[in-house]
C-alpha cells in the first residue's frame, strides 16, 4: 500500500495538506525532517503514515501523557495498531507493552522523553527494528524555546546509543528562526528537509479587549455563545478557582484544571472536557498540550500569556477542524505584573547562572513583545506572523483591529519631545518615569532622579497618560525607542535618523467600533452555512449518534468522528458503503466500525423528511438528493405504536439485546406513517418503570439496571471495545420484551 492510498484506507482523505506530501516522501527516501506546520495542520500524518509503510517500528517521543493517550486512542479506532510506555502504566504493564511490541504487534510506540535513559528500555530498543525515532513538540529541546524540557536533551544520546541510526523526524507548531536552528542543531539532524508551511491559521479571529471587568466580559461571552466548547486560560491557580466558582454559581456547566488539582482530579476535569460533559473549562497553561479536541471553537485568555510562542500555541487549540472560531485576549496592565513575578520565581536549578541570566533576559523579551500585541493598534494577525518570521506587508482585514474603524492624530511634535526627554535620561529610566517627567508629575521618585530639572519636564502636560503610552508603544514598534530586557527594563532611543526628515510623520489611531454587522460580515464562512435548517437537524442528529457510540466505547466523540466529517455527511447524505467512503474522514477502518449506524440514522432522517434538501452551496440552485423516491403527498408521520394482533409476529428469545427488541418492534409493526422507533425510546420507556437506569461511574455513562430489573430477569454482561475498554450490556428476557410488545400495542378501541 503506498502512501495516498494509506491515507485514504486509515485517515479517509483524498488528498494531502500543504506540506504533508512533501514531508511524507522524504522520510521515505531516508531524510531527515524538520517541520513546522500550524496546528490543525495534520502534523502527525506525516509521521504516522511512513511510520505504516517503512519496515521496523516508529518510536514518537512526546512530552505528555494525556497526548499519547488521545494519539493511541484515535490510531487504534482508525485499525492502527499503536502502543505508549509512560509512568501512568505499571512495570508488569510495560513489559506486556515490550513482548507484544517485540512480537509484532505495534507499528508506533508513543514514549517519554524521560523512559529514554531507562536500562530496561535501551534493552528493549536494542532489540527491535527502528526505522524512525520522531520528536514531537520539537521546540522543549531548545533552551531557547518557551517551554525547554531538559528530559528532552536525553533524546541525542538515546539515538546516537542505536546499533543503526533510524531516520529522525522533528515537529512542532511554533518555532522562531532560533529556535529552528536549535532544533536542527541539538538534534543533529542530517541534511534535513526543512518543511516550514506558513503559521497563519486563517479559520482564526483574533481579538484584544482592554477592559477591566472580565468576569463580565466572559459571562456575557458564554452567554451568547451557550452550545460551543471553550478554553479559558488563566495565569494563576487563584484566578482559575475563582472564575470557575463563579461560573458555577451562574449555572455554567465548567471544568477547572491546575496543577494544585490531585492527577484524579485533573483527569476527571479533563475527561469532563474531552468527552463534552463540561463543554467549557478554565484552566492554567498546565493544560493543552496535546490535547486533540477538534471542535473548541474559543479560547479566552484572561490574562496576557508570558510568550507569543504560548499565546499562538494555546490559542492554537482552537478550530482545530478548520472551522471559524474565536480568540480573545483580555488585557489589564496587571497582567504584566502578575508575568513579570512569574518569571523572577521561576525555577532554573538544572542550569548554570550564564545560561539561567540568558533566558531571564529573553523571557523579559518575549513578555516585552506580548504587551506591544496587546497595545498594538495594527493588524494582529500580521503582529504574530511578523515574529514568527512570516512577513506581511497588507493587513488580514479579518482580526478585530482590521475591523475597527480608527481615528488618526499626529504625534510628531510629540515623538520629539519623548525623543529628547529619552536623550536626557542617558537611557537610565524606565518607562514610568519618561511619562511622569513628560506629564510633570509632581512625584518624589522623579525629585529624586532629578528630572524635575530636564527641559522636557512637563512638556506634554496638556496631553494624557494614556496617550503618551499609546506614542511610545508606537515608537518602540517604529524603531524610534527600544526597551530594554533586563528585570528593570529602561527606555533608550533606537534609530531616530527617519525623524530627521521634516515630512516623516508619527501617527497615533485611536478606535471606534464599527457596526456589529460589519463585523460578522467578513468573518470566515462556517462549513455549515451550507447545511440548510433540515441539514442541520440531520448534523445535530449525527452529533447525538456519536455520542452514544462514544459512551458505548468509552472514547471522546471526535475520535469517532469530527465535527467537519458529520458536516460533510450531513451534506452528501451518504446511504450506501461507496458514498460513505467518499465523505471527508471517513477512511475503511472507520466505515466498518461505525459507517452502517450513521448511514441507518440518515435513511431514518430521509425517510422522516422525503422531500428535503439538505444542502445548498455556493449559492447555486438547490439539488436534490440522489437515489431519493419520487416525490409524493408529505402524511405528517405519528410515534411509534402497534396494532392488536402485531405482536403476535414478534419472535421472542431468551435473552435478547436492546437493539434486537428495537428491529423487532420496526419490522412488525403495520401502523400508518409511523416513525422508527429507536433503542434510546425503548429505554427511556424501562426507566420510567424503574427497570433500568443510568449510572456515572469514574465519569462514564452507563446503562444497568435497578434491583426491580434484576428481579424481572434484566441481566448484565461485561464486553470489551476494539480499544480494550470494558463496558456492561444489559440483555432482556422474554417477560420484558413482552411488556415492552404491550406498552406499544394500541387499544382495539384506539383511533
Amino acid at each position: 500500500m503506498n502512501a495516498k492510498e494509506t491515507l485514504k484506507n486509515y485517515f479517509g482523505y483524498d488528498s494531502y495538506k500543504p506540506g504533508q506530501e512533501t514531508i511524507i516522501d522524504a522520510i521515505l527516501s531516508g531524510r531527515d525532517v524538520l517541520a513546522i506546520m500550524p496546528t490543525g495542520s495534520g502534523k502527525s500524518i506525516c509521521y504516522q503514515v511512513p511510520a505504516l509503510i517503512l519496515p521496523g517500528i516508529t518510536i514518537v517521543i512526546s512530552p505528555l501523557i494525556s497526548l499519547m493517550q488521545d494519539q493511541v486512542k484515535a490510531l487504534n479506532d482508525a485499525g492502527i495498531h499503536a502502543g505508549y510506555i509512560n509512568s501512568s502504566l505499571t512495570e508488569r504493564q510495560i513489559s506486556m507493552v515490550y513482548d507484544r511490541t517485540l512480537d509484532g504487534a505495534f507499528k508506533i510506540l508513543y514514549v517519554a522523553p524521560e523512559r529514554l535513559e531507562s536500562y530496561d528500555f535501551l534493552d528493549f530498543a536494542s532489540r527491535i527494528g527502528i526505522s524512525m525515532v520522531t520528536v514531537d513538540e520539537a521546540h522543549c529541546i531548545s533552551q531557547w524555546g518557551q517551554d525547554f524540557r531538559p528530559s528532552y536533551l536525553k533524546i541525542v544520546s538515546f539515538i546516537d546509543c542505536l546499533r543503526e541510526r533510524p531516520i529522525v523526524s522533528a515537529f512542532t507548531a511554533t518555532a522562531t528562526e532560533e529556535v529552528k536552528t536549535d532544533i536542527s542543531c541539538v538534534l543533529k539532524l542530517r541534511t534535513p528537509e526543512t518543511v516550514v508551511t506558513g503559521f497563519d491559521r486563517e479559520n482564526l479571529y483574533f481579538d484584544v479587549q482592554t477592559i477591566k471587568n472580565k468576569d463580565a466580559f466572559v459571562l456575557d461571552y458564554l452567554k451568547k455563545h451557550p452550545d460551543e466548547s471553550g478554553i479559558i486560560y488563566c495565569a494563576t491557580r487563584k484566578n482559575v478557582d475563582s472564575l470557575f466558582d463563579l461560573l458555577m454559581d451562574e449555572g455554567v456547566s465548567a471544568a477547572r484544571y491546575h496543577a494544585g488539582m490531585t492527577n484524579k482530579d485533573r483527569k476527571e476535569s479533563q475527561d469532563d472536557f474531552i468527552y463534552d460533559r463540561s463543554p467549557v473549562i478554565v484552566a492554567t497553561n498546565a493544560f493543552g498540550m496535546g490535547i486533540d479536541k477538534s471542535n473548541v471553537r474559543f479560547v479566552i485568555h484572561y490574562n496576557m500569556p508570558q510568550s507569543m510562542e504560548n499565546y499562538y500555541q494555546e490559542a492554537g487549540r482552537a478550530g482545530r477542524d478548520g472551522e471559524p472560531s474565536q480568540c480573545i485576549l483580555l488585557f489589564s496592565a496587571q497582567d504584566i505584573m502578575i508575568n513579570k513575578f512569574l518569571l523572577e520565581h521561576k525555577d532554573f536549578t538544572d542550569l548554570s547562572f550564564e545560561d539561567a541570566e540568558l533566558i531571564r533576559q529573553r523571557d523579559a523579551k518575549r513578555l516585552q513583545i506580548m504587551e506591544g500585541y496587546c497595545k498594538t493598534s495594527g493588524c494582529l494577525r500580521n503582529y504574530i506572523l511578523g515574529y514568527f518570521g512570516e512577513k506581511r506587508q497588507e493587513p488580514c482585514g479579518t482580526c478585530a483591529n482590521c475591523l475597527r474603524d480608527y481615528t488618526e492624530m499626529d504625534m510628531t511634535a510629540e515623538a520629539r519631545q519623548v525623543i529628547n526627554c529619552v536623550f536626557e535620561t542617558k537611557g537610565r529610566f524606565g518607562l514610568n518615569i519618561v511619562l511622569g517627567t513628560l506629564l510633570g508629575a509632581n512625584r518624589a521618585r522623579l525629585k529624586e532622579a532629578r528630572t524635575t530639572e530636564y527641559r522636557t519636564y512637563g512638556s506634554l502636560k496638556d496631553h494624557s497618560e494614556d496617550e503618551l503610552r499609546a506614542l511610545i508603544s508606537q515608537m518602540i514598534l517604529d524603531g524610534y525607542l527600544f526597551q530594554t530586557a533586563d528585570k528593570y527594563s529602561v527606555i533608550r532611543l533606537g534609530n531616530i535618523a527617519p525623524l530627521k526628515n521634516p515630512e516623516t510623520r508619527v501617527m497615533i489611531r485611536t478606535v471606534k467600533e464599527r457596526e456589529a454587522e460589519s463585523k460578522e460580515s467578513r468573518r470566515v464562512r462556517k462549513s455549515t452555512d451550507a447545511l440548510t435548517r433540515s441539514g442541520y437537524t440531520l448534523f445535530e442528529t449525527l452529533r447525538q449518534l456519536r455520542m452514544t457510540i462514544a459512551r458505548e466505547e468509552a472514547l471522546p466523540p471526535y475520535i469517532i468522528f469530527s465535527d467537519k466529517t458529520l458536516i460533510d455527511m450531513s451534506a452528501r447524505v451518504p446511504q450506501n458503503k461507496t458514498q460513505m467512503l467518499n465523505v471527508s474522514g471517513v477512511g475503511t477502518a472507520k466505515y466498518e466500525k461505525y459507517g452502517e449506524r450513521f448511514i441507518e440514522a440518515i435513511a431514518a432522517f430521509l425517510e422522516e423528511h422525503p422531500d428535503s434538501v439538505t444542502s445548498i452551496r455556493d449559492e447555486e440552485p438547490a439539488v436534490q438528493m440522489k437515489d431519493r423516491p419520487a416525490k409524493k403527498e408529505k402524511k405528517l408521520k405519528v410515534p411509534f405504536y402497534l396494532n392488536p394482533g402485531d405482536g403476535d409476529g414478534f419472535e421472542y428469545r431468551d435473552l435478547c439485546h436492546m437493539s434486537e427488541i428495537k428491529d423487532e418492534l420496526n419490522r412488525i409493526t403495520t401502523g400508518d406513517n409511523v416513525k422508527h422507533i429507536f433503542g434510546t425510546d425503548i429505554f427511556k420507556v424501562l426507566t420510567d418503570m424503574g427497570y433500568v437506569q443510568e449510572k456515572q461511574v469514574d465519569g462514564r455513562v452507563y446503562q444497568v439496571q435497578t434491583q426491580t430489573g434484576a428481579e424481572k430477569g434484566i441481566t448484565v454482561v461485561e464486553k470489551t471495545s476494539k480499544t480494550g475498554t470494558v463496558y456492561p450490556v444489559l440483555l432482556y428476557p422474554a417477560a420484558i420484551q413482552k411488556e415492552i410488545v404491550e406498552h406499544y400495542t394500541r387499544e382495539n378501541d384506539a383511533s
